[in-house]
C-alpha cells in the first residue's frame, strides 16, 4: 500500500505581505491613529504659521525684511514640535504592530501557519514602513501646503522649488518609518507594549535631547541619532557649531538606523522563543 504525503505549499513572501496589510488595518485603532496623527502634527506646524500671520505687523520693517531674506518661512514648514509628535506616533504604532500579537497570543498562530518567521517579519516591517511612509508623506505635505499658503497672504510664502523646500518635505516625511521602524525593533526585543512605547520616547527624544553639540564626543553621538539627523536636514541657511556636519550624514543615519533596527527585529524574532 502506497502512503501518499500532501505537504502544504509554502507562503509565498506577496502572501505574507498581503496577511501583515489585513492583519494592521483590521484594527481599528490603525485608522484613528494615523488620522489623529496627522491633524496633531498638522495643526502645530498650522499654528506657528498663523502666528507669523497674525503678528506680521506688529514685527518692525528689519524683522520682517529678515524672515523673508533668510526663507524663515521654511521653518513653519514642519517645526520641531511637530517633529516630537511624529516621532512618537510613528515609534508608538511600530511597536504596538510587533508587541500586539505576543499581548493577544496570536503570535503562536502565526508562527505555526508560517514558521518562516524571518520573512514574516520582513514581511511585517515592510508593510509598518509603507504605511507609516505614506503617513509621513501626507503630514509633511499638508504642513508644507497649508503653511505655506497662509503665509502667503502676508506675501512670504514659498513654494516647493524654493531652494531646501523639497528637502524639508521628504526628510520630515522619511522620518516616520525611520521611527516605526526603531519602534518595531524595541517591540521586538522588550515584547511589552507600554515599556516599548517608553523604550521609544527615551531612545529616539529624551537621549537626544541631553546630548549637546559642544564636546567632540556628544557632537558626534548626538549626530547619530534620527532627530539630530532630521534637525540637520530641515536646517535653513549655514549650519553653525563648533561641529557642523552635512546633509549627506544626516541621510545616511536615516539609512542606518532604518537598516539596522530592522535587521535587529528579524533577528530578535528568529533567536527567541515566542
Amino acid at each position: 500500500m502506497t502512503t501518499l504525503t500532501v505537504r502544504e505549499p509554502r507562503a509565498r513572501f506577496l502572501d505574507l505581505i498581503a496577511s501583515e496589510w489585513l492583519k494592521l488595518w483590521s484594527l481599528r485603532s490603525t485608522g484613528w491613529s494615523l488620522l489623529l496623527g496627522t491633524l496633531a502634527v498638522v495643526a502645530f506646524n498650522l499654528g506657528t504659521a498663523w502666528d507669523h500671520y497674525r503678528y506680521w505687523f506688529q514685527y518692525d520693517a528689519e524683522g520682517r525684511a529678515g524672515f523673508v531674506r533668510n526663507a524663515m518661512a521654511l521653518g513653519d514648514a514642519f517645526t520641531g514640535n511637530a517633529s516630537m509628535v511624529l516621532i512618537l506616533c510613528s515609534a508608538a504604532m511600530g511597536a504596538v504592530a510587533v508587541v500586539g500579537e505576543y499581548g493577544s497570543g496570536l503570535v503562536r498562530t502565526t508562527f505555526a501557519a508560517v514558521p518562516a518567521r524571518g520573512s514574516l517579519m520582513a514581511a511585517k516591517l515592510l508593510v509598518v514602513a509603507g504605511v507609516q511612509s505614506g503617513f509621513g508623506a501626507v503630514v509633511a505635505g499638508l504642513s508644507f501646503w497649508s503653511t505655506q499658503a497662509v503665509l502667503a497672504e502676508r506675501g512670504v510664502g514659498l513654494p516647493l522649488t524654493h531652494p531646501g523646500a523639497l528637502r524639508i518635505v521628504v526628510a520630515s516625511a522619511l522620518l516616520a518609518p525611520v521611527c516605526a521602524l526603531t519602534g518595531a525593533a524595541l517591540g521586538a526585543l522588550l515584547r511589552h507594549g507600554a515599556v516599548s512605547v517608553v523604550g521609544s520616547v527615551v531612545l529616539l527624544l529624551l537621549l537626544p535631547s541631553v546630548l549637546g553639540d559642544r564636546r567632540h564626543l556628544t557632537a558626534v553621538l548626538a549626530h547619530a541619532t534620527p532627530l539630530h539627523a532630521w534637525q540637520r536636514l530641515v536646517a535653513v541657511g549655514p549650519v553653525e557649531g563648533p561641529y557642523p556636519w552635512t546633509a549627506g550624514g544626516a541621510w545616511l543615519v536615516y539609512a542606518l538606523w532604518a537598516s539596522g533596527a530592522a535587521a535587529v527585529t528579524v533577528l530578535a524574532v528568529r533567536r527567541r522563543d515566542q
